[in-house]
């Protein structure tokens, strides 16, 4: 099969894939919903296709897997399958995608490498409708917090109960964790959400390492009150003092090194255009490719939360809801992709991902690195987002070089 064919056939499971979303308008697909389930079935379909056992976990993950030739650990390939809302198409799909094509690939050609393979379309990686995030990945390295069972989505829903309503128990969601003598790595391809490989007219790369995250929900409790009726001088106007953090926050971030913030919702109480705002939430996001500089952002930000408080005499309060430190990729596994790129024909480069990924929670069970794949003008969470299937069938070619590679160090140890 010639590039343009593999290009082509990636492509036209990418777009099937966006067919499943809640709207016709855009492209939204959350963890655990009925559109989910559809990819799910949709995936495993073409997992089956490729020769592969097929299997859904107790989190919601779909899990193809071929047999080696030989017995011991797996390589795992994958990325997630949920989307943001009015999301893109490349964002996650391209990495369950591009590892399943070459496993059909390989199948069709009666190809059968050393070790097995296992390709997982990971339950949530966005956290768009729950709280916490990353829990198909973190449910399968053992790092789950069974806590967040029960937090809500906007409708009530809990965790738990979405999984109920998936067909799953979530009393075996322990079932789904895997062992670290059952993997010997873990590959991700992404786009690359930034404008680094276009600049370089490069249409890979290979991540280094993985930025880490804070991310915070900041409650500001003033006083509600007529608009009409209380003086300037007299309020304690939530929204206002919001809007401070928010500038602060910024210039936080600006006068520092490799950190970046965004405040990404406001919702304002009782919301009328007539009432002062009594209280406001808002989204924190933070983060850095070194924990050091995170951090300490993370604490200027909140002793400037104090210092806005006391000077507005209301009250502001924060409960951090995720974190996640830096990950180093695999130098070894990294060296091993690197190969396959120059091999492929193309200048091998290095990129830090700013981006958080499932790559991230699998390291807590195996090795992993990642493969960043050009996207126009590093555009994404959008339904903008785009990429070329050219660019498309080079990270397979090169996939399928890495996996020839580490079956002939297979074979020859």
């Amino acid at each position: 099969m010639n590039s343009e064919n593999i290009g082509k056939l990636i492509f036209d499971k990418i777009d099937a894939l966006a067919e499943l979303s809640e709207n016709r308008e855009n492209l939204t697909r959350v963890s655990l919903s009925p559109e989910h389930q559809l990819a799910n079935t949709l995936v495993g379909q073409w997992m089956a296709d490729a020769g592969m056992q097929v299997r859904v976990d107790a989190v919601g993950n779909v899990i193809g897997r071929t047999d080696g030739s030989t017995e011991g650990p797996a390589l795992m390939l994958g990325s997630h399958l949920d989307t943001v809302r009015d999301g893109g198409r490349y964002d996650g799909m391209l990495g369950v995608v591009v590892p399943l094509v070459c496993m059909e690939i390989l199948h069709k050609r009666g190809e059968k490498l050393a070790y097995p393979v296992e390709v997982v379309g990971f339950s949530d990686e966005e956290g768009v409708r729950f709280p916490s995030t990353l829990h198909g990945s973190k449910a399968i390295a053992g790092t789950f917090d069974t806590a967040t069972l029960d937090d809500r989505d906007a409708n009530g829903i809990s965790i738990a109960e979405a999984l109920t309503q998936f067909g799953l128990d979530p009393k075996q969601l322990h079932s789904a964790r895997r062992m670290p003598e059952e993997f010997f790595g873990f590959i991700e391809i992404h786009i690359e959400q930034g404008p680094v490989l276009e600049k370089e007219q490069l249409p890979v790369g290979v991540v280094t390492a993985i930025a880490g995250a804070s991310r915070y929900r900041v409650t500001v409790s003033g006083k509600a009150g007529h608009a009409g009726t209380v003086p300037m001088n007299l309020r304690k106007d939530a929204l206002t003092a919001a809007s401070e953090c928010i500038v602060e926050i910024e210039a936080i971030c600006n006068n520092l090194a490799d950190v970046v913030g965004t405040v990404g919702e406001i919702r304002a109480a009782p919301g009328a255009g007539n009432v002062i705002p009594g209280e406001v939430e808002i989204s924190l996001d933070l983060r850095s490719s070194e924990n050091a500089t995170r951090k300490h952002a993370e604490q200027l930000i909140l002793d400037m939360f104090d210092a806005v408080a006391a000077k507005r005499g209301l009250t502001i309060t924060t409960h951090c809801h995720h974190e996640a430190t830096s990950v180093d990729c695999d130098k070894q596994l990294c060296e091993q992709l690197a190969a396959a790129i120059e091999a492929t024909g193309y200048r091998s480069l290095g990129l830090p991902s700013g981006a958080g990924h499932d790559a991230m929670a699998i390291a807590d069970l195996t090795p992993m690195a990642m493969l960043f794949v050009r996207c126009k003008d590093g555009l994404s969470h959008h339904p903008d987002e785009s990429m070329t299937a050219d660019d498309a069938a080079v990270a397979a070619l090169v996939l399928l070089k890495f996996l020839t590679h580490i079956n002939n160090t297979a074979n020859s140890g």
